[in-house]
Parts: C-alpha cells; structure tokens; sequence
C-alpha cells in the first residue's frame, strides 16, 4: 500500500493520511487543474485573430471553443471510474501527456480541422486529468482541516483559473502570437508530469472491471448532450439536428440509468445520490456554472465592443474577479468547519446572482468602474465562497474506490451546466437584439448591450436557483461523518 492512505482490514474503513510532501502533491494537483480550467477561457480573446489567420466561418469558428468542451464534457464520468479502476496516478500521467501532445499539434495548426481536432485531444486529455487530479486531492488528504485545506487551494485555482485564462489569453495574443495560447500548455504539462513522477503515490485501486456497455452509453449520450446545446444557438432549438441530437440524448442517457441499478460493477453507483447534500451540491454546482461561461462571454464582448477595450486590457480588466475568488476560496475553507457548507454555499450563489442582475443593467454609456468592476467584484467572491464547500461536500462520505467517478459527475454538471447556461444566454441575447453571428458586429452599441443584459438577467436567475436549491437541500455537515442514504 502506497503512503497516501492506509486500509483498516478489520472494520473495512478507510482513511488516507497527510501525504509524505503535502505541499508539493498539492502543487502538482492544482497545477494540473489549472491547465485544464484555464483553456477553457484562454481561447477566447484570441478567437478574432484566429479566425484571422485560419478564415474560419462565423460558423466553424465556434467549434475551436466548443470541441474541448464537447470532448471535456462526454469523456469526464468515463475518465474518473477509469482513475478508480487502473489506478489514478497512471491515468493522471495519461492525460497530461495527452493534453501536452495535442497543445503542440495545436499551436502548430495550419488549417481549421487541424486545429479542432487538437482542441478535442485538448478535451479528452482534460477529462483524463480533472476527475483524478480531484480523486487525488480527496484520497491523499484525511477528512477535515487538511482536507478542507487542501480544497480550498484546489479549489481557489479552479475558480481563478476562468479570470487567469482571460489575463493569458489576451496577454499572449497581444504580444506574441495565438498559437501561444497552446504552447504554453507544453512547459506546464511537463512540470506537472515530473512532480506526479516525483510525490505521487499511487492510491489503492479498487478491484472491480469497468463496465463498457455502460462507459458507451454515458460517453455517448452527454457528449450528445452538449452537443444539443452548442448547436442549438446556431441552429435553432426547434431544429432538426438539435432535436435529433437531445433526442438521442435523452435515450442513451435514459438506458444508462437503467444498467446501473442492481448492476455489480457499475459505472455510475446510484447510491451516491441518495445523500440531499451531495445531489443538492450536483444541482447547484450545474446551476452555478450555466451562469458562469456566459458571465465571461458577454463580460469580454462588453468590455471590446463598448468600453474599447484591447484584448491584453480586456484581460487585465478581470483581474480583480481573479483576486476575489482566491480570497474568497481561501476564507471559505477556513470558515467550513466552523459554519458548514449551506451559508457558504448560499452566499455564493446568491451574490453570483447579484453580481449578474447588477451588470444587466447595462448600457452603451456604461463604464469600467460604475458597472463591470462592481460585477466582477461580486461574482468573483460567489464563485470563490461556493467551490470549496460543493467541492467538499460532493467527496465527503464517498467511499475511496469511488471518489474518481464522483469527481466525475461534478466537472460534468461543470461542462453540462456550462453549455445549458451559454446557449440559452446566447439564444435570448440574439432573439432581443434581431441579429446574430458576424450580423452582431454591425448592430448599434444600445442593441447590443440590451440583448446582452438581458441574457445576463437570465444568468442571474440561474444563480438565484441555486442558491434556493442550496437551502432546501443541503442540510447537515457533509465532513462529520460518512454521508447516509436520504441525508
């Protein structure tokens, strides 16, 4: 047995123990997680000069952006049983070396297939690395104080890691070239697999075999899913391949369900949504992020088209959201043993609404200081105060051998809630303002920012949603003892 935990044969209980160099496993792990939330955003103040360079159409261009998520997003359930079962560090290696390899092939694109096939290596490399970088973080730490330390960092680099990517992205385009916005994946990808090389030990694995037919249809049926959403903006949601695609969701998902239960080795353990508090942090952690991707979206367009903004300013605009979250995470982690999850939880989503409600107001005449800084402000400290205790909350109680798949489910109510929240955001700003795709360049300042702020009042009701969801599901402290059926 690796040093990270120890098996207590007698009584059947497990509980891992603070790691031989805590300091520099939790480096490698937030390292890792930081590169795989930072290109989910970094890509996007540098989509115009990709587009540029590659003459992409307005309809091509998205899919630079949506073939990680899309490959993110359907890989993630299968790429944390897949950390339980052949181990968590090989599988956390396997990833990283994945994602090195297509950042490279990335940033040496030169046509447009090129380049989206790299962005979903990017996003199956991702779902490799978050899930078990997460499992890891729950199985090298005890529950409690160093645990919820140890989130709380994990947790603080997740959520700076959208802000981070804005900063990069727009710093990097500026001053060197786009393609820099993959290669620089490649020196932080090496240092993360030489640290998992170095204070990684390898977890006990659980003994059971993967359930294929089940891997199939989960695979299939979210990478539906999302697929659903991105077209849908483009589309139409009435359209025959958005329906077709939701449609054929909705059946391979519904099958998936039905194989689990009673099913000795299955992929997905229903059992692990009988706990209130962990499916209440699933619903909220979903409603949460289908208000966030959109917030960065119409944050940037706003701070371009209307403030002016370059794209290395519009980068550094976001950098105090960036401060809060990290101050935020860090406060949070400390107060979760004190208060709980709820009133962290709670206020997070509660001041991400607020934050979104207050921005919608926005106008041509609107300015950095009287209306974004204020938003950013807001939603920086949301994000920060909620990720550590829905983070804790999802993997306390869970047994070890099945902390990857739960990891698993939360980056996919991450990636699925994302794409949910932007295509209806995008859909409602576009139906308001009359225009849509490259037509939106053209449209007045007043137009746009009235379509935007009402998309941005929609995210806002995401965010008041789960902040309900949080106070009617969430009920007891997750971390003082293993959670129970109906808890």
């Amino acid at each position: 047995m690796s040093g990270s935990g120890s098996v207590e044969a007698a009584a059947g209980q497990w509980q891992p123990t603070s790691p031989r160099h805590p300091g520099w496993v939790l480096t490698v792990l937030a390292g890792a997680q930081l590169m795989v939330v930072l290109d989910t955003t970094i890509i996007t103040i540098a989509i115009p000069s990709i587009q540029h360079e590659l003459h992409y159409t307005a309809t091509t261009l998205q899919w630079v952006v949506s073939a990680y998520t899309l490959a993110f997003g359907g890989f993630l359930l299968l790429g944390g049983r897949l950390g339980d079962v052949l181990g968590r560090r090989m599988v956390f290696q396997t990833g990283a070396v994945l994602f090195v390899v297509a950042s490279l092939l990335g940033g040496f694109a030169d046509h447009q297939a090129w380049l989206i096939a790299s962005r979903a290596g990017q996003g199956l490399g991702a779902a490799l690395l978050s899930p078990t970088a997460l499992a890891l973080v729950a199985t090298s730490f005890p529950e409690g104080k160093p645990r919820n330390r140890a989130v709380g960092v994990y947790g603080a680099v997740s959520g700076a890691g959208a802000a981070v990517g804005a900063v990069g992205g727009g710093v990097l385009t500026d001053l060197v070239s786009w393609r820099w916005v993959f290669f620089i994946n490649i020196p932080l990808g090496v240092l993360v697999l030489i640290g998992s090389a170095l204070v990684l030990a390898e977890p006990q694995r659980t003994r059971r075999r993967i359930d294929l037919p089940s891997a199939l249809l989960v695979t299939a049926g979210v990478t539906l899913l999302v697929n659903g959403f991105i077209n849908a903006p483009l589309s139409g949601w009435t359209a025959a391949g958005t329906l077709v695609s939701f449609g054929a969701a909705v059946v391979l998902l519904t099958g998936f369900i039905l194989l689990q239960r009673g099913r000795e080795h299955a992929l997905l353990p229903l059992r692990m949504f009988a706990s209130r508090n962990r499916s209440g942090a699933f619903v909220v952690h979903l409603l949460n992020n289908a208000a966030l991707l959109g917030t960065y979206y119409f944050f940037s367009q706003f701070a371009q088209e209307v403030l002016g903004l370059s794209p290395l300013a519009t980068g550094l605009a976001f950098l105090p959201s960036t401060a809060c979250v990290i101050l935020a995470s860090q406060v949070g982690a400390r107060l979760l043993g004190r208060i709980g999850p709820l009133p962290l939880i709670a206020f997070g989503a509660f001041s991400l609404a607020l934050g979104l409600f207050y921005v919608s107001f926005m106008s041509e005449n609107s300015t950095y200081a009287g209306l974004l800084l204020p938003a950013l402000i807001l939603v920086g400290l949301g994000l920060g105060s909620a990720i550590v205790p829905l983070t804790v909350t999802v993997v306390s109680g869970v047994e070890p051998r099945e902390t990857g798949v739960a990891s698993g489910v939360l980056n996919s109510c991450q990636q699925v809630g994302g794409s949910l929240g932007l295509a209806a955001m995008v859909t409602l700003s576009a139906h308001v303002t009359g225009v849509e795709g490259a037509d939106r360049r053209a449209a007045e300042a007043a137009e746009l920012t009235h379509g935007w702020g009402d998309a941005l009042a929609l995210g806002a009701g995401f965010a008041l949603v789960a902040g309900i969801v949080a106070l009617l599901a969430i009920r007891v402290r997750p971390w003082a003892k293993p959670a129970a059926p109906g808890e």
